[in-house]
């Protein structure tokens, strides 16, 4: 599984939590969704922290390989990174025999 898919339903499931754990209170629906969004952030940033190291880090090995990717393509069109290709012998014509 993906860090970004794994961080991602972990938060899904902290807001699930806490918006369950706030339900029991007597408050106006939207109040409810409010309280749990910014309660569900902020233990997000201390429960989940591990999670979201990991997924920054395959942001960032993505972004790395596209870049390197980006550059190598740009020298190959510049003609930088042309290696000399061999070119290949002309065919040599036996001399038509006499007919």
């Amino acid at each position: 599984m993906s860090a970004a898919l794994k961080y991602t339903l972990g938060r899904i499931g902290l807001f699930v939590a806490v918006l369950a754990g706030l339900w029991l209170i007597d408050v106006n629906v939207f109040l409810k969704l409010m309280l749990a969004l910014a309660f569900s952030a902020a233990l997000s940033f201390f429960l989940l922290r591990g999670w979201r190291d990991e997924m920054a880090g395959e942001v960032a090995e993505a972004t790395e390989r596209r870049r390197a990717e980006k550059e190598r393509l740009r020298s190959a069109l510049a003609g930088e990174d042309q290696t000399p290709t061999p070119t290949p012998d002309p065919p040599t014509q036996a001399p038509d025999s006499q007919r």
